[in-house]
């Protein structure tokens, strides 16, 4: 790591630490969409955006923009979110913002200009931990952004569009955010891995090759609730029971699949008391793969299997499908040049995939997308205790540079 690369990236994490501190919940790291958290962040992002040589706006829906003119009309799109989940990491999203604000900083600091512009986006919404959607901002920018999200209220009954208007923004302009210039040259993403891969392989960072796709589910076993001491065991039909069964299933059916992964994180017993036979079971179901067909068909299997047990023991099963994405390839052209980048800085540039989402998937409709994964500890991610190295953050930043010299090239 060279001097200035340790440098750069020491402010990286104090810059992480100073957004850690703009928190809507004291004792953790909190910053919903369009909070009092999310304003003291932009005053701080904003100004570090400045310091670096760029013009600084934040667009309708509460996006922070930073650019950095080029001596050419492209632009190249860089950046990540600045909101997060509750109790979240220092990381996941700043971390990618301020790696490209150091990027350009560096650029601003060698007095150079490179053929293409940079646009540094600080996305309003990416978790969805407000309102329960996800990628306001970036669909807000790739323009599709649905006029019905604006209808969406969250815990108190505010909606969207007021959240929006409350922030500064007026939600009836935010069609205005939408990209209007030329087709940029791309989008890339940086980004901690929220996995033990590049941990595992002792390697600071890795090029994404693809996002995952997704399926949600919302899942319900409905049956007859029963006293708990009266009714026989074999004249039940326990929902819980059936429940658990399927929830083993889901567990065996990715197990058996590489690079599947599914989860049931979410369950809710009725009535919920000791002495009663549980009568109703409602639980989330999310399967992602890289790829679409391996996740349909083991989606499939696994709705098969829900409805399978019910009938065996008697329960009804009702099966709601709450959202679907496609996998997101990255662009073979930036996974090449992020890949020669980090050869080029002396890394093994392996590729993987992402099992999470990113806000590189809403802007894939506007322009090729791209994303570099640093290696986080544990692969732990959407919790306190995630972590980062200040060497590989160095990596990260050196990788990224070089990048831009390698897009600007003929």
């Amino acid at each position: 790591m060279t001097g200035a690369g340790a440098s750069s990236a020491r402010v990286v994490m104090e810059r992480c630490e100073l957004l850690a501190a703009c928190s809507d919940e004291p004792g953790a790291i909190t910053r919903p969409f369009a909070s009092a958290a999310m304003r003291r962040a932009h005053e701080l992002v904003g100004a570090w955006m400045r310091e670096s040589g760029m013009s600084v706006r934040r667009d309708q829906v509460g996006n922070l923009r930073g650019r950095y003119e080029g001596s050419g009309e492209a632009t190249l799109l860089l950046g990540s979110h600045l909101d997060s989940v509750r109790n979240a990491g220092r990381y996941d999203g700043p971390l990618g913002v301020m790696v490209a604000i150091a990027a350009v900083e560096r650029l601003q600091i060698a007095g150079k200009r490179l053929p293409f512009a940079i646009e540094v986006l600080a996305f309003a919404d990416e978790e969805g931990l407000r309102f329960g959607t996800t990628y306001l901002g970036s669909r807000a920018l790739a323009g599709s952004l649905e006029p019905v999200e604006l209808e969406r209220r969250d815990a108190h009954g505010l909606t969207v569009a007021g959240a929006v208007q409350s922030f500064g923004g007026d939600p009836a302009r935010i069609e205005e955010d939408r990209w209007s210039g030329p087709k940029p040259l791309g989008y890339v993403e940086v980004h901690i891995e929220q996995g033990p891969v590049l941990e595992a392989r002792g390697l600071p960072v890795g090029v994404v090759s693809a996002i995952a796709g997704q399926n949600r589910f919302s899942i319900s076993f409905q049956s007859e609730a029963g006293h708990a001491g009266t009714v026989p065991m074999d004249r039940r039909r326990d929902a819980l029971v059936v429940a658990a069964m399927f929830v083993i299933a889901v567990e065996q059916e990715a197990r058996a699949h590489q690079g599947l992964v599914a989860t049931v994180g979410k369950l809710e017993v009725q009535a919920g008391a000791a002495n009663v036979i549980p009568g109703r079971v409602d639980l989330s179901l999310d399967v992602r793969h890289p790829d679409d067909s391996i996740r349909l068909e083991a989606c499939r299997r696994m709705l098969a299997d829900a409805h399978g047990l019910g009938d065996s023991r008697g329960v009804a099963v009702q099966v709601r499908p709450l959202g679907e994405n496609a996998a997101v390839p990255c662009a073979p052209r930036l996974v090449s040049l992020l890949t020669r980048a980090a050869e080029d800085c002396g890394q093994d540039a392996i590729q993987l995939p992402s099992g999470a989402g990113h806000d590189a998937v809403a802007l894939s409709s506007l322009t090729d997308i791209g994303m570099l994964f640093v290696r986080c500890k544990g692969g732990v991610s959407h919790h306190p205790a995630e972590s980062a190295a200040v060497e590989d953050v160095a990596v990260a930043i050196d990788v990224l540079g070089r990048f831009l010299e390698l897009v600007g090239q003929p």
